[in-house]
């Protein structure tokens, strides 16, 4: 507690770090800066990204500002480009050799891995379309959280994100190419951890791009998969199923999830799916997945699944603030919610266990 005491000598203090001996209280503001300002350091990340600058420096390419500046067509006002590249080396993205024009830069291991077009492993695709898309949405957080409404494309066109994503060829492949890099790492955990030794059928709802159904039959090859979406998913997820050799044991259904029942299946599994929705909505896909399910299935749904306390998954608590900004009512839950949601639509029990990060996968067994 900062008594009066202490906030005189706050007031009174020619610096900003205080420690005030009655109380041992430590006042620094830096935190409140820091993250008041983080979009500085978050739009730096993500126009690199853009960019391609990870993708220029691949295969251990070391390069100087110069060099950078010119492959990528930037401002010939090359002391911005030093700032640039040096604010990304000073923030652990990039590695520096030397100091001044003649310093060379390169990827870390990180950035080399997960931000390189040409690796398999590459995330960057989500930070690329949370530049495009996201970055100026979250400028509008404040209407949303007084209006209630979603601040995406519906604000500006008045169509829904989805319409507004699947009526153009392009934006459609940004964001199925979005959804799987930031998903993959998760998926594979999911793939490799859970037991489907006792399983023959999986069914992904809302499968997208079929990449989890492509991960799945890639690691475990008694099972077959299906993928269930609209149909201008098929192509994406037919090229997924194909790229991982698959094809043979992943069938891509059209579908719509809130319309036609679901097909039945061992196993079903939503990546990603109900966080988007208010919680009637997430109720009612729990409730048909039971449906579809013979006694000894289960649901898998892989989430941002909050502590009961909300207070560890920071991530999943801004990511379910970014579904004001998506949707109408989305919303990440807690373990617990979940646990009631099954439990009513006729599960009888519930296990959880992490994926990595924020994200975990809840297992209700039928």
């Amino acid at each position: 507690m900062i008594t009066s005491q202490t906030q005189l000598s706050i007031n009174n203090y020619p610096n900003y770090f205080i420690m005030n001996t009655t109380t041992e209280v430590q006042v620094d503001p830096f935190k409140i800066i820091q993250v008041g300002l983080s979009f500085w350091s978050s739009k730096t990340l993500l126009s690199a990204t853009k960019l391609g600058l990870f993708t220029l420096l691949g295969d251990k390419k070391a390069l100087t500002a110069e060099e950078i500046r010119a492959e990528l067509g930037l401002n010939e006002k090359g002391l911005y480009v030093r700032d640039f590249l040096d604010a990304l080396f000073s923030m652990g993205f990039l590695q520096r050799n030397g100091v001044g024009a003649e310093a060379t830069y390169q990827n870390t291991l990180n950035t080399a891995m997960f931000l390189d077009k040409n690796q398999p492993s590459y995330l960057g695709g989500f930070l690329e379309m949370a530049n495009d898309r996201e970055y100026k949405f979250w400028g509008d957080l404040e209407e949303g959280l007084i209006t209630g409404k979603p601040q995406n494309e519906i604000k500006y066109t008045g169509k829904s994100s989805f319409e507004a994503i699947y009526e153009k060829p392009e934006s459609l492949a940004q964001f199925t190419e979005a959804m799987s890099s930031i998903q993959k790492l998760s998926f594979m955990g999911f793939a490799e951890q859970f037991d489907f030794s006792p399983y023959k059928q999986v069914l992904d709802v809302g499968g997208s791009a079929g990449l989890l159904s492509a991960l799945i039959a890639h690691q475990h090859a008694h099972l077959h998969c299906t993928t269930f979406d609209l149909p201008k998913l098929e192509p994406f997820a037919k090229k997924t199923a194909e790229q991982y050799g698959v094809a043979d044991r992943v069938t891509v259904k059209n579908g719509d999830f809130f319309r036609d029942s679901f097909p039945e299946a061992d196993v079903i599994t939503m990546g990603n799916i109900l966080h988007s929705f208010d919680m009637e909505t997430k109720r009612m896909l729990i409730r048909k997945a039971y449906e579809a399910l013979p006694e000894g299935g289960c649901l898998a749904v892989i989430e941002m699944i909050l502590d009961n306390e909300r207070k560890e998954n920071t991530f999943g608590l801004l990511m379910s603030l970014n579904m004001l900004i998506e949707s109408d009512s989305g919303f990440n839950y807690t373990q617990n919610q979940f646990k009631q949601w099954t439990s009513e639509a006729g599960f009888s029990r519930v296990e959880f266990f992490p994926l990595g990060g924020p994200v975990s996968a809840g297992i209700a067994y039928k």
